[in-house]
């Protein structure tokens, strides 16, 4: 039983450690979904505008060939679409 735990715990930390060091998606990628899902929603202004401002926020770091940056605004405003 112990030898079960143990290996799951293992298991557990390695998928954290992978998750942490993995190679971030293109960023060009994560802004053709974002425009694709933003063509299609039905945004309050307040929310629209928090999109687009995220959505500018990670064109400029895309930009910056800073893409673990650019995907972290682009997720922020996916959230904010509901995907």
């Amino acid at each position: 039983m112990e030898k079960i735990l143990l290996a799951a715990a293992i298991a557990t930390i390695t998928g954290f450690v992978s998750s942490a060091y993995a190679a971030p998606v293109p960023c060009e990628d994560m802004l053709k979904e974002l425009r694709t899902a933003t063509s299609s929603a039905t945004l309050n202004a307040a929310d629209a505008k928090a999109v687009a401002d995220l959505e500018a926020k990670g064109v400029e770091r895309c930009n910056a060939d800073d893409d673990k940056r650019a995907d972290v605004f682009f997720a922020d405003a996916m959230k904010l679409l509901g995907k």
